[in-house]
């Protein structure tokens, strides 16, 4: 992503603003809110809120009170409460919407989780984190080189120092309880720091991380799904998927998250359908079904004995055979409900150039009549004559 003052460099950075992916309008950051209140003014009487939104590393981001009531504005660097110590990170949202997002994630404003913050960064401060954030590539190398030197099965997939330097967080995935005391000792005693060990989930992993997904856009976790629902495979049966787990799961090794947004709209539209699992009887033999289009609304029943015979029914005409069967009536045959199907004739397209471009053959010389008489006539010299 890139805000539209700032372009992206060789190394995937910002060249534009400078700031490394904190601009001032906030629009290279992930998961960023934008202010469609800031053009307003409050009313009279009515005090700004007192609660501000922070972005620290990989988009994790906090709420915080402002007790010294800082005149604060979007990509701010400040200075927060941590435990211990002090924490560094940028402020991406102030005003009316902080509040709207504490609610949306029901964080209430006198919580304990809500720290305070202290000033804004001086340029020690800054100095000090950006300090810190250097060694974080080196010690995840060397971490994950002790891991495996315990044989511990777990991967640790980022490292996150505090502001202060005082403390770095390791986050770690790993499929079953890992016993991690011996690896604390070593690490405090590698690394010269407080350690603090973080589980996350493999969905989270992806969000920090981030990456490029299949549809060859931006991984949705890491640039505004904020919430990870369940998914399991019946959200791909509902959808008449294939059922093939490298095609439906994403970067993380789960299923994607995007086989829940259309999931809805297909429940809604199958309400109109038979259950699959219904079978149709009738006076020729009992029907069952074999295919589902819910596009067309549209399903393929067969006779048992006769599976290569295909009839095709609408969701109507289904729905009024099961109707009847539960009444104890039984129709003739699908015959007389089946869909004729028009087979339409395959037509050539005639493709125009409908946007003016020039032909792809515009540079090839076409062979002129010329050409090939003076091939005729060199055959024919080359030729020995019969008369003689």
């Amino acid at each position: 992503m890139g805000c539209s003052t700032c372009a992206t460099g060789k190394d995937g950075q910002p060249k534009g603003c400078k700031n490394n992916g904190t601009c001032g309008s906030d629009g290279c950051n992930k998961l960023t809110v934008f202010d469609w209140l800031a053009n307003m003014s409050l009313p009279n009487g009515v005090e700004p809120f007192n609660c501000v939104e922070v972005r620290f590393k990989n988009g994790r981001k906090q709420f915080f009170h402002n007790p010294e009531n800082l005149t604060l504005s979007i990509a701010d660097v400040v200075a927060t409460e941590a435990s211990p110590g002090h924490d560094v990170g940028v402020v991406t949202l102030t005003g009316e919407l902080v509040r709207v997002q504490m609610k949306k994630k029901k964080v209430k404003e006198d919580s304990e989780e809500v720290l305070k913050i202290y000033r804004k960064a001086s340029q020690r401060d800054i100095d000090v984190w950006q300090e810190a954030r250097d060694k974080e590539d080196k010690m995840k190398v060397r971490a994950r080189e002790i891991a495996i030197r315990l044989d511990l099965r777990m991967k640790i997939s980022d490292i996150e120092f505090q502001g202060d330097g005082s403390k770095a967080t390791f986050y770690y995935t790993a499929e079953e309880r890992v016993d991690f005391r011996q690896l604390i000792k070593e690490f405090a005693r590698e690394f010269n720091t407080r350690i603090e060990m973080r589980q996350i989930g493999f969905r989270q992993e992806a969000a920090r991380l981030g990456g490029i997904g299949s549809c060859g856009r931006e991984l949705c976790c890491s640039t505004w799904l904020t919430d990870f629902r369940s998914v399991n495979t019946s959200a791909a049966r509902y959808q008449q998927l294939s059922l093939n787990p490298q095609k439906l799961a994403g970067q993380c090794g789960k299923l994607k998250c995007c086989l829940n947004y259309e999931l809805d709209t297909y429940l809604d539209a199958l309400k109109d359908f038979p259950k699959t699992d219904t079978k149709l009887y009738t006076k020729k033999g009992t029907a069952v079904c074999q295919k589902i289009d819910i596009f067309q609304g549209v399903l393929w029943y067969a006779y048992e004995g006769e599976w290569m015979n295909w009839h095709k029914l609408t969701a109507e005409q289904a729905s009024k055979i099961v109707k009847a069967n539960i009444a104890k009536e039984t129709i003739a045959s699908l015959e007389e409900y089946e869909v004729l199907v028009e087979v339409e004739k395959a037509s050539k397209t005639d493709y125009t150039n409908v946007v003016g471009q020039d032909s792809l053959t515009r540079f090839d010389t076409p062979k002129s009549n010329n050409t090939k008489k003076r091939r005729k006539n060199k055959r024919k010299k080359g030729k020995p004559s019969n008369n003689g």
